[in-house]
């Protein structure tokens, strides 16, 4: 059961990065709710479902005990540790399928990228390959649910919304690091 949106106060943070700034949303008990590669938290908010959209957003510190986790795992993660970010809690909500799409999501090993037709067929819906797009479309916690590691079923880099540029930087960087 969630609380309504009006109680819910979140807290924010911006990391810098090889690929630019990284916003992370966090809930009071350190979930990741919405992350990306912007600085514009409205717009990451945004992405975060209606049930769990915070109605406040306070700017913090990035060594804030509670957003301390996730940001350690965001320079973790570019500093050669692809699984630091596994530990990260997420939060969020849709249907069945999606959520369960998102955790098969977090289970794509760093450096080993899928096919949007194979994902739909490791989330148990072979022939729900659209639906398993949207899965990736509909992420609102970009890195910790890695939905740049999904390809076009010819190996295109397909869509990404922080930029193919940033995908295809990501996806580089796990493989040089996942082969080390």
């Amino acid at each position: 059961m969630t609380t309504p949106t009006d109680t819910r106060t979140a807290l924010t943070t911006t990391v810098a990065t090889p690929d630019g700034p990284f916003t992370l949303v966090v809930a009071d008990d350190g979930a990741v709710l919405a992350s990306g590669w912007t600085d514009d938290t409205a717009s990451l908010v945004a992405l975060v479902h209606p049930d769990l959209r915070p109605a406040d957003v306070v700017p913090v510190p990035d060594d804030d005990a509670t957003l301390a986790p996730a940001v350690a795992a965001v320079r973790g993660y570019y500093a050669g540790d692809l699984h630091a970010i596994d530990a990260v809690p997420v939060r969020q909500a849709s249907g069945p399928y999606r959520a369960h799409a998102w955790d098969v999501l977090r289970a794509v090993e760093a450096g080993d990228p899928v096919t949007y037709t194979r994902y739909a067929e490791l989330s148990g819906r072979p022939a729900a390959v659209r639906a398993a797009a949207g899965a990736c479309a509909w992420n609102a916690a970009a890195l910790f649910v890695p939905c740049h590691r999904v390809l076009r079923t010819d190996g295109g880099l397909g869509g990404f919304r922080y930029g193919v540029d940033v995908k295809r930087r990501l996806l580089d960087h796990e493989a040089r690091h996942s082969a080390a």
